[in-house]
């Protein structure tokens, strides 16, 4: 028979292994969000699907390389299991493509080097191309806390945007009208 000299560290080992079980599994919680990139600017922050709806003053592309309706691949990592999914062209522009940096106006930690927003997506713009360090504000909606943020110009690429459909490699729902992959990011699907 125990007595109750034996039977406290027997709960206090059991409580000890509890805790340790518990906090394995927080601990596995909080790397998965770290994984799926929920922080401040997240994954879930982002409209992976979008209108078709386009600025009105933006051109559609003349000759682009891959033209509305073919398959590619797409070579660019702007969001978890895009590089390398299978995406059809929905939309091809020519205008000019910046990187930018911002902070959401819903608050949170700065996005670095946000990809893409285009000319046509910035306040009055006009048509003279941004150059980097430019300071601007955004018109649109790409992610959570982008409208109406204040910009800063990183890189600026005057090539053929593409608006693309695309099932994630992982799996799941399908992607609409995603905005924007630019030409280099993108490889013939063969």
């Amino acid at each position: 028979m125990l007595n109750a000299k034996t039977k406290m560290p027997n709960v206090l080992a059991l409580l000890a292994a509890l805790l340790l079980v518990l906090g394995a599994c927080s601990d596995s919680e909080n790397k998965d969000k770290e994984h799926k990139g929920e922080g401040d600017h997240s994954e879930m922050d982002m409209n992976h699907s979008g209108s078709e709806d386009v600025p009105e003053e933006l051109k559609a592309a003349e000759n682009p390389t891959y033209e509305v309706g073919s398959r590619v691949i797409i070579e660019s990592a702007h969001m978890e299991s895009m590089k390398g999914a299978e995406a059809t062209i929905v939309g091809a522009y020519d205008t000019t493509a910046y990187s930018i940096s911002y902070t959401p106006t819903t608050g949170g930690k700065k996005v670095e080097n946000h990809k893409w927003i285009i000319q046509e997506e910035i306040k009055d713009a006009g048509e003279k191309p941004y150059e980097p360090g430019a300071e601007v504000i955004i018109n649109a909606s790409h992610m959570k806390g982008m409208n109406g943020a204040v910009a800063h110009i990183e890189t600026a690429e005057n090539t053929t945007v593409y608006m693309v459909d695309f099932t994630p490699t992982s799996g799941g729902e399908k992607v609409k009208n995603h905005k924007w992959v630019t030409e280099s990011e993108l490889s013939a699907l063969e």
